[in-house]
């Protein structure tokens, strides 16, 4: 019992289809549980957490960005991005040292779901933006917190598209789970 404790959030899933948050935490009971606690924890909506790592990683435990090659060599990655919420090393370093988690890791869904809880927490205390802003928070998120404020995204359109695109997921995410999250709160609640 201990051992299958201990591997609760590890697991390997990777959900089919991401355009329902209702189907991805009915495949994985888990996945409920952890961004309920994150939720929780930082006060971001469980589905502008999703939405974002929807975004980043289309909830893939270890994508990473592609690297180049010269011919049959590997050239280094463009980013240090990487795990489901494809935070950056330096992010996640401050993110650790921030909370004392030193022994999270960006594959778990468990740390990465509170890692986008913990990074938008932080967005709304050092800019203001609101936890429900999917639109700016996903903009906060990608060009990071001096990026935003300098206004880096202003001129790069095609991430103002993909921020417009967490935002409708988002919506869409929060629509779907008021028609699950009873049923979800009893799975999760008695799943032992």
């Amino acid at each position: 019992m201990a051992l299958l404790l201990m591997n609760a959030g590890c697991s390997t899933y990777t959900p089919a289809k991401t355009n329902n948050i209702c189907d991805i935490f009915r495949g994985e009971i888990d996945w409920y549980s952890s961004a309920r606690d994150a939720n929780k924890r930082w006060g971001t909506p469980i589905w502008v957490m999703m939405a974002i790592i929807d975004q980043e990683s289309r909830f893939v435990g270890d994508a990473q960005p592609d690297r180049d090659w010269f011919l049959f060599i590997p050239l280094p990655r463009r980013s240090s991005a990487y795990g489901y919420a494809q935070a950056q090393d330096p992010a996640w370093e401050q993110y650790m040292k921030s909370t004392g988690n030193s022994g999270h890791d960006r594959d778990d869904f468990s740390d990465a779901i509170n890692f986008v809880g913990w990074y938008t927490h932080t967005t709304q205390r050092t800019l203001g933006i609101s936890k429900w802003d999917a639109y700016n928070q996903y903009l906060a998120y990608h060009d990071g917190h001096g990026g935003y404020k300098r206004g880096t995204w202003k001129s790069k359109g095609w991430l103002k598209q993909v921020a417009n695109k967490v935002n409708h997921k988002s919506a869409a995410y929060n629509a779907q789970l008021k028609h699950c999250k009873a049923e979800l709160d009893n799975k999760a609640d008695s799943w032992f």
